[in-house]
């Protein structure tokens, strides 16, 4: 099922909603396995995408709207990172 995002018709905009739903719903993994800093940084970058390209759609200016999905694009490298840190605290606690 996919959420139609109001006043929006972009599959950027779109894809990075899905993707912070994705997250919400991946965190009380981190959760349950008391890994609360992870969890919190993971919630807090991996939204932080989808809202700074929802915020960009109505960018001021082509240089702000250039400026905001810079900044969606450096909270996509620190989500892969925290991402990359919840594979290796998962596959432990799977492994052990």
């Amino acid at each position: 099922m996919t959420t139609k995002i109001p006043l929006q018709d972009n599959i950027i905009v779109e894809k990075t909603f899905q993707f912070s739903v994705k997250i919400l719903k991946f965190s009380p993994t981190l959760q349950d396995l008391k890994q609360f800093v992870l969890a919190n940084q993971l919630l807090r970058s991996g939204m932080s995408i989808g809202a700074n390209t929802r915020e960009a759609q109505s960018a001021e200016s082509k240089a702000d709207f250039i400026h905001k999905f810079k900044i969606a694009a450096k909270e996509a490298d620190e989500t892969e990172y925290w991402l990359l840190l919840a594979n290796e605290i998962v596959k432990d606690r799977l492994i052990q």
